[in-house]
């Protein structure tokens, strides 16, 4: 699955992860997550996103 960084902080999105702390399952595609989930470390929203 594609990986997908954020364009402020640099945090990188693992599908394979999933963001557990956050609700997101692992093997969660990026595509899927929740239009209101946002980056875990600097708050970005999914539009600050870009594949990896």
């Amino acid at each position: 699955m594609q990986r997908w960084i954020c364009t402020i902080c640099q945090y990188i999105y693992e599908p394979a992860v999933g963001d557990p702390d956050n609700g997101v399952d692992p093997e969660t595609p990026f595509e899927a997550l929740p239009d209101d989930w946002v980056c875990p470390i600097c708050g970005a929203g999914k539009d600050l996103f870009e594949p990896v």
